[in-house]
């Protein structure tokens, strides 16, 4: 595995007992005094993680209060926490790319296997995702997952043509075509549509990264602009892009609940995934507590809610999860296949072979896709 990036050099420029106690435990009063000594937990994590409906119940099982501190993009959440003194982050959400370099600049604690469901995991490779562990110990465990490819308005595009990213390039688009504004989803797209797909879109020579760019910078006409997580929601929402690279079903999804005619799909190119994983910040003195809630999140109680998750929805990474799902909420389990025998049944397109996992570039740094992005988006 390549080393991880020197952070100092970069300086970051650019089982549902477990679960709340609820079961287990009696409701604790929610009294001006109560509230008033509920202990705080300060959360890193992407928009969403922290709002009422994923932390209502621990929170009240728990006498503790989340207090959300929101990024997008690993690059963000990594500048966030080296502009931080240790332990202010009780809990860090992570891109699962990203933990490898959390770990090397000492910025998360240990965790013991033992404490999670790992044997009812939905796909062994969730277990000993890469980068989660080093020397045989773990940092991080993934809770939550989803597939990016095309993304698209049914009235524009047909499901012919968003099974393959040439779809961006069609005529009739030219404008229409938007960025969700983070370099790794939406390069790592113009590499599979390249034919990158072994080992990774993100680990090419550096022909293939020159074909890459020179691919990208041939979009570059179609696009119609660069979008932050609410700039893509309402630019799909209300027309003004008729498709979107570098996203999936985590925004579209949401849309197409309240009846917009927009979806995702993985390409025959193949998709990448998304996989996000919780960590113990370095430091931090509530740890058992966030230990608790990681467990929680990782029960099927837990699951449910993160598959559901208001900002944007993700995959079940455990079966109990996922048999939850299902009984909670059929309609939204057979919309993203998570059921047996789904053709778009998450685990069955990466035995496959169609998805890839998101990652940091291999051969090059950060820095150089950053840069060509910033390039990019100023041409």
């Amino acid at each position: 595995m390549t080393q991880a990036p020197d952070l100092s050099r970069r300086k970051f420029i650019k089982s549902s007992t477990i679960a709340t106690g609820a079961l287990a435990m009696p409701m604790i009063m929610t009294t001006r005094k109560a509230q008033a000594e509920a202990t705080e937990i300060n959360m890193l994590a992407w928009y969403g993680h922290g709002e009422p409906d994923m932390v209502e119940a621990f929170e009240a099982a728990n006498n503790v209060k989340f207090k959300p501190k929101y990024f997008a993009g690993g690059d963000n959440m990594l500048a966030l926490i080296a502009q931080s003194p240790p332990g202010t982050y009780d809990i860090i959400l992570s891109d699962a790319e990203f933990v490898q370099q959390l770990n090397a600049a000492d910025y998360i604690e240990e965790l013991n296997p033992d404490d999670y469901p790992f044997d009812d995991f939905t796909y062994e490779g969730f277990t000993e995702f890469p980068g989660h562990w080093k020397d045989g110990k773990l940092y991080s465990t993934m809770v939550r997952y989803g597939h990016l490819g095309v993304s698209y308005n049914k009235n524009a595009v047909t499901a012919e043509e968003a099974s393959s990213y040439k779809c961006f390039w069609k005529p009739e688009l030219a404008g229409k075509v938007g960025h969700f504004d983070w370099h790794l989803p939406s390069l790592g797209m113009m590499s599979l549509y390249n034919g990158n797909n072994s080992p990774s879109p993100f680990d090419i020579g550096g022909d293939a990264w020159d074909a890459v760019q020179k691919t990208t910078m041939e979009l570059r006409p179609q696009v119609g602009g660069f979008f932050d997580y609410g700039g893509t929601f309402n630019s799909l929402k209300n027309g003004e892009m008729m498709a979107m690279c570098g996203i999936g079903d985590w925004i579209t999804g949401v849309l197409e609940k309240d009846g917009a005619p927009v979806a995702s799909v993985v390409p025959k190119e193949g998709g990448i995934q998304w996989t996000e994983s919780y960590c113990i910040g370095k430091g931090s003195s509530k740890a058992e507590i966030v230990n608790k809630f990681i467990q929680y999140m990782l029960s099927p109680e837990g699951q449910v809610r993160s598959a559901q998750m208001a900002a944007y929805p993700g995959f079940c990474v455990t079966n109990g999860g996922m048999a939850a799902l299902q009984q909670d909420n059929m309609g939204e389990a057979e919309r993203t296949g998570q059921i047996a025998g789904a053709s778009n049944n998450p685990v069955t397109l990466i035995k496959e072979g169609r998805i890839h996992y998101r990652d940091i570039p291999r051969q090059q740094s950060l820095e150089d896709w950053n840069d060509f992005w910033s390039e990019y988006k100023n041409a």
